[in-house]
């Protein structure tokens, strides 16, 4: 029979490696996330570029937030194909491709919103999309600099420019600004994270009340990461944020923000050869886990990881049991989006029993 985990097996019949979810970790993770943020009134749109997949998004709106944000409108094809329409697309749309690819898509589903930093990509979807004989103008927002400079107009004169251009814009109606506080989601120490969240935040909803006064009906301010969305909500003028990390957390995270969410993901692996008395080899390299923010971890502490290629890697150890050809161990990701992009399935299970399977339907969708 060709190899097909099923509901109801243990997590000892997958093969390696896999990516195991533990259910009752990442239940505790979303429970925490609402009860925190939830009271504030603040709408909450869970970042799915992390997940990728169109079960957790049913999951987290079932829980109380709104439908979801993607970084790329690769992504938002597949979760649109799955019934997720209200999507925003966090990142530019720009080239003749990928407009053509979303007008499209705006043909089928009118909720879709994007951001734009530039008269030259609005314009250049506003004339797709009078070509395009939709009367219907997409919801757009204005992505604002608040620090990351990684996209984004700068805020005061041009930030008020592109939203006069985009006024007068046929096919595109401003609604929002985003500002996305990206360079601070790590930064360790809470009270000098919450500090520059702050004048971040400053800086977005000054903007906005800029753009309101100029005449322009900014009805969305969003922002936020895992990081920094408990201080996003506290500030007046912010109406949503975008967390997505929170789910299942990696080892980045929790060295910058602490254990208040559990990391609920790890990377089953099988040591495949014994290369010393305190070393061995593992099947998990680099085409199971990303070394941008550093080197997995061993959720069995004592073992350290190294990377020995794409197919393989390294657990070292000075104390603790010996492992022998044949163990299982179970690896925390450093850095959880592109390590779950790595992945076809999630395996999700509840103290060691698979309960559900779930497909990574965005999985290489990067376009």
């Amino acid at each position: 029979m060709p190899y097909a985990p099923q509901i109801g097996d243990p997590i000892t019949a997958l093969d390696t490696p896999s990516m195991l979810v533990d259910l009752p970790l990442m239940e505790s993770n979303i429970a925490k996330l609402t009860a925190q943020l939830l009271p504030t009134g603040i709408c909450i749109r869970p970042h799915l570029k992390t997940t990728k997949s169109a079960v957790l998004a049913a999951k987290l709106v079932a829980a109380g937030a709104r439908s979801g944000c993607v970084a790329k409108l690769s992504e938002a094809e597949v979760l649109c194909a799955k019934g997720f329409t209200d999507l925003l697309i966090t990142c530019e749309i720009v080239g003749a491709p990928k407009v053509a690819r979303l007008v499209e898509l705006f043909r089928k589903h009118r909720s879709l919103r994007i951001v734009v930093d530039s008269e030259e990509g609005a314009g250049a979807i506003d004339e797709a999309l009078a070509r395009s004989a939709i009367e219907e103008p997409i919801m757009t927002l204005i992505d604002l600099d608040v620090g990351l400079h990684r996209t984004g107009v700068q805020p005061g004169e041009p930030a008020l420019k592109l939203a006069r251009f985009v006024r007068g814009l046929g096919h595109l109606r401003l609604m929002g600004v985003q500002g996305y506080e990206g360079h601070l989601q790590h930064l360790h120490g809470r009270e000098e994270r919450r500090r520059m969240c702050l004048e971040a935040m400053a800086t977005l909803t000054q903007t906005a009340d800029a753009l309101r006064r100029d005449g322009h009906d900014i009805e969305v301010v969003t922002t936020g990461g895992t990081g920094t969305a408990e201080f996003c909500v506290t500030v007046p003028g912010v109406t949503e944020v975008q967390p997505g990390s929170f789910l299942f957390m990696d080892t980045d995270y929790r060295n910058a923000v602490g254990s208040f969410y559990s990391n609920s993901l790890t990377i089953l692996a099988t040591v495949i050869s014994k290369q010393g008395p305190k070393s061995v080899t593992i099947d998990a390299g680099l085409k199971s886990l990303t070394t941008d923010s550093g080197l997995a971890e061993c959720k069995t502490v004592g073992y350290t990881y190294g990377v020995l290629g794409d197919e393989h890697g390294s657990l070292s150890w000075t104390d603790g049991p010996d492992l022998k050809v044949g163990d299982r161990v179970e690896m925390i990701p450093s850095h959880i989006d592109p390590t779950i992009n790595l992945h076809d399935f999630y395996y999700a299970h509840r103290n060691g029993i698979i309960e559900e399977i779930w497909p990574v339907d965005a999985r290489g969708k990067v376009q």
